[in-house]
């Protein structure tokens, strides 16, 4: 189709060049809302969510242009790892709607996020290899994702066969990490440009499933007799404790080999620390283990700074891109692997 006849404004152009990570972004946004809103900051959690918002919209506009006028780069990026931050993305905002009161909305975002979640997974899958960058994780994140939404909603609405279904996708995710785990390449904490944090990102998510799992059951409900909430209660907490001992590999990484330039992939670096702070703070509650609360909102704030510098990351390389004979942003070709 001829470019004419392709909506496009400054904004657009910029967007539609970032790679499917950029998804990452309103992950990133979305969860360090959910993560200020556990901790009392509200105010902040909701200007967070605002931008989380517009920053979904943007990707779905795109997403749906894509898909009208681009099909075949939109299946081409379909068949990518990172597709799936759109599903993990919905699940977020749903997650955060839910803390709202808002379930018409969060339970919309289920629907459309579990629409998309059966398909995209298994033509990512079909594409999987060996010595991958953290997008193979993605995978797990999404499939956790559906479950911590769920898991809400569940707990929301005190509806018993949608707590189960979070709970048969909180275990697919587990299983999904476990095929993902030999495929990722270690070489990636040394040379990855952002998404390598996704490895310790998809544990923490699986983690903030179990705890809102644990969560969603009640005196009402029975969800779980004492040996399976013991058993989830058991996983939770491991998964947590493996999710802090990637943290500290990729942050020790982070200093041996320093990569100060920016790249989108980075957003995929600030939703792990995002969702490790909220993992930490949910836990800390469904498993009533207080002292955890305060390692939980230390990195909260860890979370924000790096939040602030890949957005200000970000900022620059938009005026770089719209300023003629500027240097490369830093974001090249090699962000759609």
């Amino acid at each position: 189709m001829p470019a004419s006849t392709t909506p496009t404004s400054p904004l657009h152009t910029w967007w539609s060049q970032r790679p499917p990570t950029a998804g990452a972004a309103v992950m990133a946004t979305g969860i360090i809302s959910v993560a200020l809103h556990q901790t009392g900051y509200e105010t902040l959690s909701r200007i967070a969510l605002a931008l989380a918002c517009a920053a979904w919209l943007a990707l779905a506009g795109d997403f749906t242009a894509r898909l009208l006028w681009d099909r075949p780069g939109w299946l081409k990026e379909a068949a990518t790892p990172a597709a799936l931050t759109a599903i993990a993305a919905t699940t977020v905002l749903g997650t955060r709607f839910t803390a709202l009161g808002w379930e018409t909305l969060a339970e919309a975002l289920m629907a459309l996020a579990a629409l998309l979640w059966p398909g995209l997974l298994i033509t990512v899958a079909r594409h999987w290899r060996r010595h991958m960058p953290g997008s193979v994780f993605l995978g797990c994140v999404a499939t956790q994702g559906l479950a911590v939404l769920g898991a809400t909603l569940a707990a929301a609405e005190r509806t018993s066969w949608l707590a189960h279904t979070a709970l048969v996708l909180f275990w697919v995710g587990l299983a999904l990490y476990i095929l993902a785990l030999p495929r990722f390449d270690p070489r990636q904490i040394a040379q990855g440009a952002g998404d390598h944090w996704v490895a310790g990102g998809a544990l923490a998510i699986s983690a903030l499933a179990g705890s809102k799992l644990l969560a969603a059951d009640g005196p009402d409900l029975y969800l779980w007799n004492t040996d399976d909430a013991g058993v989830l209660r058991t996983v939770t907490a491991a998964v947590l404790v493996f999710d802090f001992a990637w943290y500290a590999v990729l942050l020790i990484g982070e200093f041996a080999w320093p990569r100060p330039r920016y790249d989108v992939r980075r957003w995929a670096t600030v939703f792990p620390m995002g969702m490790t702070a909220a993992a930490t703070l949910s836990v800390a509650s469904a498993e009533d283990v207080p002292w955890l609360e305060t390692p939980g909102e230390v990195l909260l704030w860890i979370a924000v700074a790096a939040w602030l510098a890949v957005t200000a990351g970000a900022a620059r390389a938009y005026i770089g891109s719209r300023t003629p004979g500027a240097p490369a942003s830093g974001v090249t070709s090699t962000t759609r692997r």
